[in-house]
């Protein structure tokens, strides 16, 4: 009988032993710490979240054109020089059909983005403060993120294009003077930017303009002037109607925030 019972004994350890096994239970993985035992980590946990790339850096935003600027030509007309010639000191932008501005798309967006990029730890300066201002003039706008010796520069625009023409493309600096060293470093910021646009919005590659949503210029005086790494995104085609359509879209306009800052972060992985 002793012997019987001793068996029996062991046999219910042994089974014990074997349904905390298949159950879990007792472990020290993430079936036991509220996990629901799928084995995925949740969030918190080593491996599973890092800090974004843009964390420490910083950034300048600058939002195309200004909501005051069509009222006051005297200023905006006045010439600057850009590196390579002279420009007027800013212009009005261009608007969809149904009369929504550039300067106010570029406002809202820049925002957005701004808001995107503090949240993960970027530092961010805007060039201007408001929407209903004048300039400040283009040399100024690059004087802003060169006085602040920001790691990455960002001009945001839309295009005033054909109606005919679609897509968004992405402008970085050719060696002018001053930014010859930061050409390189531009560039590949151009490319972490068109790469996560065009992947998180779906926007296609402008087809009136550039090539594979990529371009070179010497003509553009943010550029020109830039001793930071910088580059310019034309979002979308104001003046074609399904670009207008989405860059209308407040909806929208947050996708585009979201994918120019995943852009930010690529470029400093």
């Amino acid at each position: 009988m002793r012997g019987l019972v001793s068996a029996l004994v062991t046999g219910m350890a042994v089974l014990c032993l074997g349904l905390l096994a298949a159950c879990g239970g007792g472990s020290s993985d993430n079936g036991g710490n509220g996990g629901g035992g799928s084995g995925t980590p949740t969030a918190g946990e080593s491996g599973t979240t890092s800090a974004s790339a843009v964390k420490g850096k910083v950034i300048v935003l600058d939002p195309g054109h200004n909501g005051g600027n069509a009222s006051h030509p005297e200023v905006i007309n006045k010439q600057v020089f850009v590196g390579n010639g002279h420009k007027p000191c800013n212009t009005t932008g261009t608007s969809t059909p149904s009369g929504y501005s550039e300067h106010a798309f570029t406002w809202d967006v820049a925002n957005r983005l701004a808001k995107v990029l503090r949240s993960q730890g970027a530092k961010v300066t805007l060039t201007r403060e408001n929407d209903s201002g004048v300039g400040p003039c283009i040399t100024e706008r690059a004087a802003i993120a060169n006085r602040a010796r920001a790691d990455a520069a960002l001009s945001i625009h839309a295009d005033g294009a054909p109606a005919s023409g679609h897509g968004f493309h992405v402008i970085v600096p050719l060696p002018v003077g001053e930014n010859k060293g930061i050409v390189e470093q531009s560039r590949h910021l151009g490319l972490a930017i068109r790469d996560a646009y065009h992947a998180g919005t779906g926007m296609p590659f402008a087809t009136y303009i550039g090539k594979d949503g990529f371009d070179q210029r010497d003509d553009l005086g943010g550029l020109n002037l830039s001793t930071v790494p910088a580059a310019f995104i034309e979002c979308g085609n104001m003046g074609n109607p399904g670009d207008a359509a989405k860059m209308s879209s407040a909806a929208f306009r947050q996708r585009m925030a979201e994918s120019l800052a995943t852009g930010f972060d690529d470029y400093f992985q």
